[in-house]
């Protein structure tokens, strides 16, 4: 096993857990395995009823409470997103940080890689992401993930690729989502590439496997079953959801215009115009460069629903929960 790269960096692995006694000892264990040791992890029960806690508790007395920290404002449920923000505005070290789920594996060079990529960005804001191997719920069955070439702005309100189990961002980029707010409904992997891509942040998308990402039929997004299922259930949902996900994160973004770069601003002003407009808006919208999905047949449908979606009331942004004041309880979501 070579050296760490870059030893004095420390990094705060983010966990939150959810009855996730079936999987997590293994999580945790590749932690341990890490080439870069210089790390923390911050974890946040959400309400578990299961080991989970116990499980957490062994794991802070072999390696001690001031490595394995539990959060100040441990439960109740808030969900995933919020459970991960929350533990990401306690997160103030002055390092990276890195989101962790905990059914999955990490490869033992998963830290080490993102640090060699994210140390050279310096001081500007920088999100890491990598593709993940898909295995199955034994770690067996290993297949790739989708390579994706085009990560930024505004091409990340269409989809998202920064696999939060394999997302680590510098202290910058942490400072911006941590400060944003939250759209209603998103997920804080998503939420985070969109507020760094468009601050002008850099994206790094590593297409090494980093990753196993365990697929079973517990996931909480996704899950165990094949593309063509998925891909009918999508089109059976039809726009709606989708076309709601892409305002909420648009309209949240407002109120981050005086970070965003010139460019992105303006690109959000013909996107949100389109949202709200008719069929000229809309196509202006579309023209926008980078405001299209991963393949040909995604971005079809992506036209599609975008020119046929209806007008909608245009709220005023809000987050769902400030997530700089972690001790609030925050309201449901949807």
């Amino acid at each position: 096993m070579r050296p760490a790269r870059h030893p004095d960096v420390r990094v705060t692995i983010l966990l939150s857990t959810y009855n996730g006694a079936r999987y997590l000892q293994a999580q945790l264990d590749s932690f341990l395995a890490q080439t870069h040791k210089n790390w923390v992890l911050l974890w946040r029960d959400d309400g578990s009823t299961d080991a989970t806690l116990r499980i957490m508790q062994d794991f802070t007395a072999k390696i001690g409470a001031a490595r394995c920290i539990q959060a100040s404002h441990n439960g109740p449920h808030m969900g995933a997103a919020l459970s991960f923000l929350a533990l990401l505005a306690e997160a103030d070290n002055g390092g990276m940080v890195a989101f962790a789920d905990q059914d999955d594996v990490w490869l033992p060079e998963k830290l080490d890689n993102a640090l060699s990529r994210l140390v050279p960005a310096g001081e500007a804001p920088a999100l890491y992401c990598a593709r993940q191997y898909l295995v199955d719920e034994k770690l067996a069955s290993a297949r790739l993930s989708v390579l994706y070439k085009e990560p930024g702005f505004p091409a990340c309100l269409t989809q998202n690729l920064a696999n939060g189990n394999t997302v680590v961002m510098n202290e910058a980029a942490a400072a911006l989502v941590a400060t944003a707010g939250y759209p209603q409904g998103s997920v804080h992997d998503w939420w985070s590439y969109i507020v760094v891509a468009a601050c002008g942040g850099r994206i790094i998308f590593d297409e090494e496997p980093q990753v196993l990402y365990r697929l079973h039929k517990y996931n909480l997004i996704a899950r165990a079953t094949s593309f063509y299922p998925r891909a009918w259930a999508a089109l059976q949902r039809g726009p709606l959801v989708y076309m709601t996900m892409m305002r909420r994160h648009a309209d949240m973004l407002e109120g981050q215009a005086g970070r965003m770069t010139p460019e992105a601003r303006r690109d959000l002003r013909l996107i949100q115009a389109g949202l709200q407009g008719g069929l000229w808006a809309k196509l202006t919208a579309l023209a926008c460069p980078r405001f299209r999905r991963h393949t040909l047949l995604e971005n079809l449908l992506f036209t599609w629903w975008f020119l046929s979606a209806k007008r909608a009331a245009r709220p005023v942004p809000q987050a769902a929960w400030n997530v700089a004041e972690p001790k609030a309880r925050p309201r449901e979501t949807v």
